[in-house]
């Protein structure tokens, strides 16, 4: 009897540790990914809500390569926003030009310019897929694996942070309530490398007063790992200063 509650509280114990040596394997393949030379990716949205997901809501697709240039583009509805960005510096393309950010916060502030303003600090705040797993693995308990796929469920504290829309969470003026919100994530590894990875929320999130139902799906894929080729329009490149 005293062998068998050893066993038990042994194995309860083991739990915790088991979990965050599968949140560090997510992490160092997602590290491996920052790594490599290059690499594009594809994001999507898929939510139940109708208009959820559209505008600059959705995380952007894009190509990279270390130390040099990111391509990104905004779905948009049936348009799409495209983006340069290297190191902290960006162009984006607003109409047929391309514009900095510098020229893009000196834009008149009528609603058109304040959504290319705001459309600049979103691509100066863009994270990578490499980061942005690597932050989401930090925000995931009960981790297990089966084969090369890792599944998850969002902590409490990660779900706050995710509708966080810059803000502080917890901090003065607040987010939104996200205690109604429960969530799971995914992550994919081929080779050791991430190669995919998902975060699906569901519930009900309250914000100034409005409660609103949220049913999402954010998958993004990893392609063409140290293969991808990035073209720079010269004169995104001339915004650069490069």
């Amino acid at each position: 009897m005293k062998t068998t509650l050893l066993v038990s509280l042994t194995a309860l114990v083991a739990l915790p540790a088991q979990a965050a040596d599968l949140s560090d394997d997510v992490k160092a393949a997602a590290r491996k990914l920052a790594d490599k030379p290059n690499y594009s990716w594809s994001a999507k949205v898929e939510t139940a809500q109708q208009g959820q997901g559209r505008g600059f809501g959705g995380p952007p697709s894009g190509k990279t390569e270390k130390d040099g240039y990111t391509l990104l583009t905004y779905a948009m509805g049936e348009r799409s926003i495209e983006a340069v960005r290297k190191g902290d510096k960006v162009a984006v393309k607003s109409g047929d030009d391309w514009k900095s950010a510098e020229e893009l916060a000196a834009d008149s502030g009528d609603g058109a310019g304040n959504r290319q303003r705001f459309m600049g600090r979103m691509v100066q705040q863009a994270k990578l897929p490499a980061s942005d797993a690597q932050e989401l693995a930090g925000r995931v308990k009960d981790l297990k694996k089966e084969g090369d796929t890792y599944s998850a469920t969002l902590t409490a504290e990660g779900i706050k942070e995710m509708f966080a829309f810059g803000r502080r969470p917890g901090g003065e003026g607040g987010g939104p309530d996200t205690s109604g919100i429960k969530g799971t994530a995914k992550f994919w590894v081929k080779d050791g490398v991430l190669s995919k990875y998902e975060t699906r929320v569901e519930g009900k999130i309250t914000f100034g007063g409005n409660e609103r139902d949220i049913n999402r799906a954010t998958i993004t894929e990893i392609q063409e790992v140290g293969s991808t080729k990035i073209e720079v329009p010269a004169e995104a490149k001339k915004k650069l200063g490069a």
